[in-house]
C-alpha cells in the first residue's frame, strides 16, 4: 500500500530530514515488496515548490530512498508508491505538480476513461503527463478550483463528490499541499489516515520531531519547540494524541495550524468497489 506523509510547520520554514524507504523489516522482505517509487514535495522563501523522486523500480540501487535529505520548507509532502495504474516512470511518480500545489493519493478507482472525458470538459487533460489514476485525480481537483476562483478546499469537495457519484471508487485518500496550507482527505473507509497536532513545547526541552512509519522516517531538530501538524497513513511514534480520521474527513490545516475537519462528501460511493474487483496488480497495491 502506498504511504502518505503531511507535515506542516506553520508560518516560518523549519529544516526536516527525510529516508523515504526507512523500513525495520528485512532486506528479504524488501526485496519483495520494494516500491514502485518514492518522492518529497517542499516549497521555498519565495513559495515555488520543488519536487525530488524517483521511479524506484527503474533502478537496482534505491540509494534515493534510503539516503537521507535534508530540506527546509512551511510544509512537506512525502510519498513511497506501489503502483495499481501506470508505469514505473517519473512522470508517474508522485507528489505532482498542478498550478503550483502538490499532491499525492493512497488508492484506486476505475472507469478513467470517463473521467478523462471530464477533463476534456473542462479544459484540463493537458495537465496529465502521465497514466494514473492519481494525477488525473489531482487535474480535476485543480480544475474544480480554478471554477471556485482558487478555493482549494472547495475544489476538494467537488471532485471527490462527483467521483464518488460518478466512478467505481476504492480509495481516495489524498494529501495536497501549498506553501501555506494543508488539505488531506479519508474518503471512503477503505484505508485509514491519521492525524496529530503537536503543541509548542512548554520548555526548552522539547523533543524534537521524530517520526517513522514502516517507510518514511521525518527528523527534525527544529520542530523540538514549535507547534506543528502531521498527516500520515499510520501512526508514526508513540504520541498518544495520534488519532484516526473518520471516513468522509476533509482536513484543512492553514498557516497559523489552525485545524478544520469537516464531512462534506457522499456517505459512500455510489459504486464502491473490493479488492476482488481490482486487477491483480492493483489489488496487490492495496493492501496494507
Amino acid at each position: 500500500m502506498c504511504r502518505l506523509f503531511g507535515l506542516h510547520a506553520g508560518s516560518q520554514a523549519v529544516r526536516a530530514t527525510f529516508w523515504l524507504l526507512d523500513a525495520p523489516d528485512s532486506l528479504a522482505d524488501q526485496s519483495r515488496r520494494e516500491p514502485d517509487g518514492a518522492g518529497i514535495g517542499t516549497f521555498d522563501s519565495d513559495g515555488k515548490a520543488h519536487v525530488a523522486k524517483q521511479p524506484l523500480a527503474a533502478w537496482e540501487d534505491h540509494a534515493f530512498a534510503r539516503e537521507a535529505r535534508v530540506l527546509k520548507s512551511t510544509t512537506f509532502l512525502a510519498h513511497v508508491r506501489y503502483a495499481s495504474t501506470g508505469a514505473h516512470t517519473m512522470v508517474n511518480t508522485h507528489p505532482f505538480e498542478q498550478d503550483g500545489r502538490l499532491f499525492a493519493h493512497n488508492g484506486a478507482f476505475g472507469d478513467l476513461e470517463r473521467l478523462d472525458r471530464r477533463l476534456a470538459e473542462f479544459g484540463v487533460a493537458d495537465l496529465v503527463k502521465g497514466q494514473t489514476d492519481s494525477e488525473r485525480l489531482f487535474a480535476l481537483i485543480t480544475a474544480e478550483s480554478r471554477r471556485a476562483d482558487g478555493d482549494v478546499g472547495e475544489g476538494i469537495i467537488q471532485a471527490i463528490s462527483w467521483i464518488a457519484k460518478e466512478l467505481p471508487v476504492f480509495s481516495l485518500n489524498l494529501i495536497l499541499t501549498t506553501a501555506s496550507g494543508l488539505w488531506a482527505v479519508r474518503y471512503p473507509d477503505t484505508h485509514e489516515l491519521h492525524i496529530l497536532q503537536r503543541l509548542p513545547a512548554r520548555s526548552s526541552e522539547g523533543a524534537p520531531l521524530d517520526a517513522r512509519s514502516s517507510r518514511i522516517r521525518a527528523h527534525s531538530k527544529d520542530l523540538a519547540r514549535s507547534g506543528h501538524v502531521l498527516i500520515a497513513t499510520e501512526p508514526m511514534d508513540a504520541h498518544p494524541e495520534w488519532r484516526a480520521l473518520t471516513a468522509g474527513a476533509l482536513v484543512h490545516v492553514n498557516a497559523d495550524l489552525a485545524v478544520t475537519i469537516s464531512q462534506p462528501f457522499p456517505a459512500a460511493p455510489t459504486h464502491p468497489l473490493s479488492l476482488s474487483d481490482l486487477s491483480p496488480s492493483a489489488a496487490a497495491s492495496q493492501k496494507p
